[in-house]
C-alpha cells in the first residue's frame, strides 16, 4: 500500500493518543444535564454588568451556592449553579433587578435538573454509544460475510470500529481542552452530536468497503489486495469529498450564525464529520490491508506446519 497511508495513519495514532491524554488530564466539563443543577440565562437592555460584580452580589445573599458565569452575545449572561429551589431562583432575579434598576433585566430561560436525573441521563448516553458500536460490528460482519476469501468480516467490523473510536475520541479530547481553558460544558446535545458522527462515519466507511468488495469480486484477486483497496478509495473519493464539503458548509454556517446554543453542537459535528471522511480513507482502509496481510501470513504458516 502507498506509503502516504502509513504516514497519515501514524499522525492519526498521535492525534488519538493526544486526545486520550487530554481527556485523562482534564476530563469533560459536564453541564447540568449530566451532573444536575440549574442554569439561568438573563439579558440586559443596557450595558452588561461585569460577572465579578454579579458574583459578589449573589454570594452575599446566597453564600451556600456556588455560581459560574458565561457571557452570551452582547447583552446576555448565563448563570450556572447547583440545583436551585424555586424560592432561590426568584430571589436571584429580584436581587439582580433590584441592583440594576436603570435597565430592563429579562430572564430568557431557566432549567433545573436533579442529580439523580443527571446521572441517569449520563448512563443512558454511554449505553446508547456502546449499543451503536456493537450494532455497527454486527451489521458490517453480516453485510460483508462473503469477503471471507480475502478477510474475515469481523476484521472489517473491527477496522470500522477503530475508525469510529478515532472519530469520537478526538472531538472528546478537543472538548476536554475547551472545557478546561474556555469553560465549555458538555450537555445532552453533545451526545446527539457524537451519535450523528458515528452514523455519518460508518456510512462513509461502508461505501468504501462496498467498493472494495465489488473490486475483489471483479478482479478475483489478480491484483495485490493493497492495490485493490487504493483503487477503491480513489473511485469513491469524489463522492466522499462532495458529501463531506457540502455538509461542512452547512455546519459552518450554523456555527457562525446559529447562536450560542448551537455553536458547540455545530463545532463537534464539524470536527467529527471531517474526521469521519478522513478515517474511512486513512484509518479503516489501511487496517483492512494490514489485517489481510497478517491473515495471509498466518495461513501460510499453518500450511507449513
Amino acid at each position: 500500500m502507498n506509503k502516504i497511508y502509513t504516514i497519515i495513519f501514524a499522525i492519526s495514532v498521535a492525534l488519538t493518543i493526544g486526545a486520550v491524554v487530554a481527556f485523562a488530564i482534564f476530563g469533560l466539563k459536564l453541564g447540568v444535564d449530566f451532573k444536575g443543577g440549574s442554569i439561568m440565562e438573563i439579558s440586559f437592555s443596557g450595558e452588561r454588568p461585569l460577572s465579578a460584580d454579579i458574583r459578589g452580589l449573589l454570594k452575599e445573599s446566597l453564600p451556600e451556592h456556588e455560581f459560574s458565569f458565561n457571557e452570551v452575545g452582547n447583552s446576555g449572561l448565563v448563570i450556572r449553579s447547583g440545583e436551585l429551589p424555586e424560592e432561590n431562583h426568584q430571589k436571584i432575579l429580584e436581587i439582580i433587578k433590584g441592583k440594576y434598576t436603570g435597565q430592563t433585566v429579562e430572564e430568557n430561560s431557566f432549567d433545573s435538573i436533579g442529580p439523580v436525573i443527571g446521572q441517569e441521563l449520563k448512563n443512558k448516553s454511554i449505553k446508547a454509544i456502546v449499543i451503536v458500536l456493537l450494532a455497527v460490528i454486527i451489521y458490517i460482519a453480516f453485510v460483508f460475510r462473503k469477503m471471507t476469501v480475502v478477510l474475515s468480516p469481523w476484521a472489517m467490523g473491527a477496522a470500522a470500529i477503530t475508525a469510529l473510536f478515532h472519530d469520537i475520541i478526538i472531538p472528546i479530547g478537543i472538548f476536554s481542552i475547551l472545557g478546561h481553558y474556555l469553560n465549555v460544558e458538555i450537555s445532552a446535545v453533545f451526545v446527539a452530536a457524537i451519535l450523528t458522527i458515528l452514523g455519518y462515519s460508518v456510512s462513509d466507511t461502508v461505501v468504501i468497503f462496498d467498493r472494495i468488495r465489488e473490486n475483489v469480486i471483479k478482479n478475483k484477486m489478480r491484483e495485490d489486495f493493497g492495490e485493490v483497496v487504493h483503487i477503491s478509495i480513489m473511485q469513491t473519493l469524489t463522492r466522499s469529498l462532495n458529501t463531506t464539503f457540502t455538509t461542512l458548509i452547512s455546519l459552518i454556517a450554523i456555527y457562525l450564525f446559529g447562536g450560542d446554543s448551537l455553536k458547540y453542537f455545530a463545532l463537534a459535528l464539524i470536527i467529527g464529520i471531517f474526521l469521519g471522511a478522513y478515517s474511512s480513507i486513512f484509518v479503516a482502509s489501511p487496517l483492512l490491508v494490514w489485517s489481510s496481510g497478517w491473515l495471509n501470513k498466518k495461513q501460510k504458516s499453518g500450511k507449513k506446519n
